[in-house]
């Protein structure tokens, strides 16, 4: 099977293609486990320390470009896996950007997805930015979308696309919105939520981290293993499974800034937590605010999918993923 993960040079992109390259099958729509022959990461650029595997074919290029498509989505394309955006606070500085990347990328993928020889299982990571505006207090599966970003509406109108193109049988598509990631590890990207990774990561380091939201700001969160373990597991879902949607609510937990803080200081003392202060700041703030905080995901348990037990698991699992001496 030849699969595609567009966004692969970014951190889930490569721990997915990592996830892939060890299984090294993948589940087909009649039902067996397909043995994994070509893995495509398409990213406009790449780190130097890429795995070596004869099965990995890299390509640096844009995903809006309707050559470079066809190149990586060639006939035989299985699988893919639709990562490749930029992020919520870049898209919202910059519209154009955003549009193009996000929205022309996406309906050129999905146009391009439609020429495979048979229609390839494609898995579309979109976001809890899909909601906003007056929210109840806790959402569920049956809230309407009211994007109130330009990332937002850039995914869920991703997520009408690939629904419709589901229901021609151009191709079998699932979309997951995310939670806020944490922790992801590297430097700090443009991401708005890029905070709640880094009032964790820089302090663990040594390194002094700038807070731009509140104390008592709610953040829905899934690790990078649950994540992980959720593309893989809505791929493998027969088509069966999305019945009347093909859109899910990823299952995660709500942890308050002052939450995560008391995770760390249980994880790793005092004096590691003194190295977040608080610096508000009004751009992050009004884009963080419209994301809900609090889900009920009943159809996605019911699914199969999971949420991380607690907030001091995410960390220590951070920990002993990246091997990081706690620097107190």
């Amino acid at each position: 099977m030849r699969v595609v993960i567009t966004g692969g040079g970014g951190f889930l992109g490569l721990k997915l293609a990592k996830a892939l390259l060890a299984r090294g099958t993948l589940a087909t729509g009649e039902g067996t486990e397909a043995r994994l022959s070509k893995l495509v990461l398409l990213d406009a650029a790449f780190p130097s320390d890429m795995p070596a595997d004869a099965r990995l074919e890299i390509v640096t290029g844009d995903v809006s470009d309707a050559a470079t498509l066809e190149r990586v989505l060639t006939p035989d394309t299985g699988s893919v896996f639709h990562l490749a955006a930029v992020v919520s606070g870049a898209a919202e500085a910059d519209f154009d950007l955003g549009d193009r990347v996000n929205l022309e990328g996406t309906r050129r993928l999905l146009e391009r997805a439609r020429r495979c020889a048979t229609p390839p299982r494609l898995v579309f990571a979109s976001s809890v930015a899909a909601f906003g505006g007056v929210l109840p207090p806790v959402l569920d599966d049956a809230t309407t979308p009211t994007p109130q970003t330009s990332y937002g509406t850039q995914k869920v109108i991703g997520e009408y696309l690939i629904a419709d193109m589901s229901r021609k049988g151009f191709l079998d598509g699932r979309a997951l919105r995310l939670p806020t990631i944490v922790v992801r590890p590297g430097k700090p990207n443009a991401a708005a939520s890029s905070f709640a990774s880094g009032i964790l990561r820089e302090p663990l380091n040594g390194v002094e981290s700038p807070c731009p939201v509140a104390a008592e700001t709610g953040v829905w969160l899934l690790s990078p293993k649950r994540v992980i373990e959720a593309f893989l597991h809505a791929h493998d879902l027969p088509a069966s499974a999305w019945p009347s949607t093909r859109t899910v609510n990823l299952p995660g937990i709500t942890v308050s800034v002052a939450e995560m803080l008391d995770g760390l200081r249980r994880v790793a003392g005092e004096s590691v937590v003194r190295r977040v202060t608080f610096a508000p700041d009004a751009r992050i703030q009004a884009i963080v605010k419209t994301w809900p905080s609090r889900l009920n995901t009943p159809r996605a348990l019911a699914m199969g999918f999971r949420a991380d037990p607690d907030i001091d698991t995410v960390i220590r699992d951070y920990v002993a993923d990246e091997k990081i001496s706690v620097v107190s």
